[in-house]
């Protein structure tokens, strides 16, 4: 990677859906330049997907939670994958260090949603427990640079 592969990079975050031409204009190069690079990154795993991002109140989804999960035993991370993956309120979930397994992000519509999708998270055998922390305000979001 370079600094055009940079800057190519930061202007597909800024804007996934720009025209090539628009981006070659921004950073100097042609539109089959930029493509070409876009191309590459993406078959080297530079840029792993594109996506939309919406506003989760806008889409119904206003409740949003960080769950410790506390489990029985040792939990690989491919169990809790196949634990978690199914239940679409996940949306995040990483294995952390210290007291706690893993921290899963649910998002769901209210509160009764979350506390079944909560319950979904409990009912495996392998979590014990959980501690949850239901989000208020969020004050800072920056997108993964």
């Amino acid at each position: 990677m370079d600094a055009l592969d940079r800057k190519l990079i930061d202007l597909l975050r800024d804007d996934g859906r720009a025209p090539y031409a628009d981006l070659g204009e921004r950073i100097g190069l042609s539109a089959s330049a930029v493509k070409r690079r876009v191309d590459r990154m993406v078959a080297d795993g530079v840029i792993r997907g594109f996506t939309v991002m919406t506003d989760p109140e806008a889409v119904g989804h206003s409740t949003e939670a960080y769950i410790e999960l506390f489990c029985r035993g040792i939990v690989g991370p491919n169990e809790l994958t196949k634990i978690l993956e199914d239940i679409p309120e996940v949306i995040e979930a990483t294995t952390v260090t210290g007291q706690a397994d893993a921290l899963v992000t649910l998002r769901a519509k209210d509160t009764q949603d979350l506390e079944r999708a909560l319950e979904r998270v409990r009912s495996p055998g392998q979590v014990d427990s959980t501690r949850s922390a239901i989000v208020l305000s969020r004050l800072i979001e920056r997108r993964a640079h």
